[in-house]
Order: C-alpha cells, then structure tokens, then sequence
C-alpha cells in the first residue's frame, strides 16, 4: 500500500498544471478575429444581350483597385434562395397608379418566389418607412398585407432603401430589393450615400422600377429620379427598368425573375485595408464576347 501511494504521488507531480481558463468577455466586447470576405454576385450575357450560365470558375478573375485576387469560393448555382424586399412608394405623387402597380409587383412574387426556399417582406415608405409583412415564404401573407397600402406624404427613399438593406443583412441567400418609385427623395435625414454604403456592406442588389413615364412626371423631375434610380440600382449590381405605361410592368419583372435566375456568386479575401474605405471591383471573363454585370465595389469594414 506504502509503495503504491508512493508511486502515485510520484505520477502525480510528473503531470502538468493546467492554468485555470480565463473568464471570457462579453460577446461585445470581444475582438473579431473572423477574415473579412467580399461576395459578390453578378450576371453574364453575349453580344446580343443573353444571359449565359454554367460557365466554370477558370474563366473568370476578380479584381480589387485593379489588382486580381485569388477567387475563393464559386457558385454557377442559379437556384440558389432568394431573400426578396419589396418596396413600394406610396407618397402622394403615385396615387393614382398604385392599385396596378401593387398587383404587378404580387404577380411577380407569385411566380418568382418558392414555398419553402425563397423568403420575401413588403415595405412601404412615404413620410415613413413601414414594414406590412416580414420575412415569409407564404405570396398570400405578402398579398393580403398589400391590401393596407394606402398612398399620401413625403418621400424617405434614401432611408427607406437604408432600412431594408439593415433588414436584409442578416439573412441567407441572396439579398434582392425591388424597388418601385419616381426615384424623388424628399424628406429623408439620410443621403444617397449612405443608402449606398449600407446596402453594399449587406452585399443587397437593388432592382429599380421606375413610375416616371407611368406617372406623367416633368422631364426635371423624371431625369432626377430616374439617375437616382439608375445609380442605386448600378452601384449595387442590380438593373433599373423605365416602363412607359402601366401594361409594361409585367414585362420589367418578368426580366427581373430571368436576371435573379441567371446569377453567379464569388467570393474573395480583400487585399485592401479595412479602414472603411470604398475599393473597387471588376469582373472579368476570358472572352471578349461577353459581358459581366455585377456592383462596382464595396466598403471596408473597420474592425472593432
């Protein structure tokens, strides 16, 4: 017994102290060590505006300030799940045309989004941003949520574009806004830059429909909305549609369900610095036959 309690005190010295663990922060007080990862989707067409698919990672290159970077993850997968807002101006210059304008943009949830894979949220913003419906896969919960809107006030565009951008930041799948409007913020504390910054940094494409032509509006206050339009929709590698009457609505979404189902993703490390700064993106295939539509950049997040 003597010598058996001898050689486990001896076993027991030879073994080695284990320092007690440190106490760990609160989460938000905890440094990020995450590496930051740049995704971007764009689309590739030919000559005569086709959009082409399936083409593999080797004939493609990323480029950031014009210096390429490694591709790191690649997806031609055109049924990847969509994360769609919908927005709707209802300030007191449409009126007139938001019954059809509202049934065009349900019609095209109905035959875009699928049950159980795809999920959407309607918003609606004049004087104020509204949420009527959020995150579902049920077309009926968007439609019957429609049926509140009701048109009058101001515009908050820019703040309205920022809310849903915030909204979408944290969900799977690709982050798509529909945006429906005269493009003419009236009443927003926020800039378009700002609307631009958030929704770059939620990686959220922006596609613009424009109710101009529809609404009759001024040539001033057509040309203004509609480069406000065109320029969220271009910086954030959606597409802006100028639809001359109502009965044209369908066709603009129907490009937009083709556009949504023609994407691909990748993703890249950033060589640049996180000091919040915008850097530039560019895609680029092996073919000078075609072309590739994506967002023209992104914002560095600093690191906390």
């Amino acid at each position: 017994m003597i010598a058996r309690a001898w050689i486990l005190a001896f076993l027991l010295q030879l073994a080695p102290v284990q320092a007690p663990e440190p106490e760990l922060a609160p989460p938000d007080q905890r440094l990020s060590l995450d590496v930051h990862i740049v995704n971007v989707l764009f689309t590739v067409s030919d000559s005569k505006g086709r959009f082409v698919k399936s083409l593999p990672k080797e004939r493609f290159r990323v480029f950031e300030d014009d210096r390429q970077q490694p591709i790191t993850q690649f997806s031609n997968d055109t049924d990847l799940p969509l994360t769609v807002a919908l927005m709707i101006d209802t300030s007191g210059s449409v009126s007139n045309k938001l019954v059809f304008e509202r049934q065009a943009a349900i019609e095209f949830l109905k035959s875009t989004m699928r049950p159980g894979k795809d999920k959407s949220l309607l918003f609606t913003f004049d004087t104020h941003v509204d949420l009527l419906q959020d995150f579902t896969d049920d077309v009926g919960a968007i439609s019957r949520a429609a049926e509140k809107i009701r048109s009058g006030g101001s515009t908050v565009l820019f703040e309205a574009v920022s809310t849903a951008s915030q909204k979408l930041a944290n969900q799977t799948g690709r982050h798509i806004i529909i945006l429906i409007s005269d493009g003419n913020d009236t009443f927003s504390r926020k800039s378009i830059d700002d609307a631009l910054r958030i929704a770059q940094q939620s990686d959220t494409a922006i596609y613009c429909v424009s109710t101009n032509s529809i609404l009759k509006n001024s040539y001033q206050e057509t040309d203004k909305g509609n480069k406000t339009l065109r320029r969220l929709a271009e910086e954030t590698g959606g597409r802006i549609f100028l639809p001359m009457t109502t009965d044209e609505l369908p066709a603009s979404f129907k490009k937009i369900d083709e556009e949504l189902r023609s994407q691909y993703a990748l993703s890249f490390h950033p060589g640049a610095k996180q000091d919040g700064a915008f850097h530039k993106i560019r895609i680029e295939t092996n073919s000078r036959q075609l072309h590739v539509k994506s967002r023209n950049g992104y914002f560095a997040v600093k690191p906390n």
